[in-house]
């Protein structure tokens, strides 16, 4: 049976990688985005909603499908106040998993970060922490935490300072090997890969490590 999917995030790397993996899945009859500003998609798969995601209520009838693909995240160049920061890379997931629970949908993907903590003096850190805990009590049945670190794959122009932090983590991903394998930097089209099979094969665990990420990367044929 074909699936409908919820993407948030269609706009930022692995989110549109992933929406052009998921409109050559026959596997999809429909891809939903949700997104604060219009896209690039006009697939007949694609249903664009403009809504405040924010505010759950500004889209609540809409929300109807088989599989949530959450892809928002920020950074602390890109929204360097902390409250409106917490609204996005917690508010948005967390909140986002109760309406999918409410609307009995029974799959709901997200990406994190390796290393993360609900603990963490640090703010960053312990932000995707609580995220990760608050969203896995929701209670849905197929919840995926994918934890990769590094995300490699943008375009030349990317982020200020990503550059040379990708060719450092060139360097240093040939030294990560046994159990520093879950700290090597992780290709953005893995990681949508990663997700598209998670909507078919059930798996156990809910947090999704770069090893893991690689195999379910690796497993995906369209």
């Amino acid at each position: 049976m074909s699936k409908t999917a919820i993407i948030l995030g269609a706009t930022g790397l692995t989110g549109g990688l992933l929406t052009e993996l998921l409109i050559r899945d026959p596997a999809f009859s429909k891809v939903k985005i949700f997104t604060r500003r219009p896209t690039a998609f006009t697939h007949e798969k694609v249903e664009e909603i403009i809504c405040d995601l924010l505010d759950t209520s500004t889209f609540k009838e809409q929300f109807t499908g088989d599989v949530v693909f959450c892809c928002i995240g920020t950074t602390k160049a890109q929204t360097p106040d902390r409250e409106k920061y917490k609204a996005i890379d917690y508010g948005i997931p967390v909140e986002t998993a109760q309406l999918a629970k409410q609307q009995g949908i029974a799959s709901y993907m997200v990406i994190s970060s390796a290393g993360t903590s609900a603990k963490s003096p640090f703010f960053y850190v312990r932000t995707k922490g609580e995220m990760e805990r608050d969203l896995s009590r929701v209670g849905i049945e197929n919840t995926y935490i994918l934890k990769p670190a590094f995300i490699n794959g943008r375009p030349d122009d990317a982020r200020k300072g990503e550059k040379a932090l990708k060719m450092m983590m060139a360097v240093m991903d040939f030294f990560m090997v046994g159990p520093l394998k879950k700290w090597k930097s992780t290709q953005a089209k893995d990681i949508a890969r990663a997700m598209a099979q998670l909507a078919k094969q059930t798996v156990t665990q809910t947090d999704i490590t770069n090893i893991e990420i690689k195999e379910l990367s690796s497993a995906y044929h369209v």
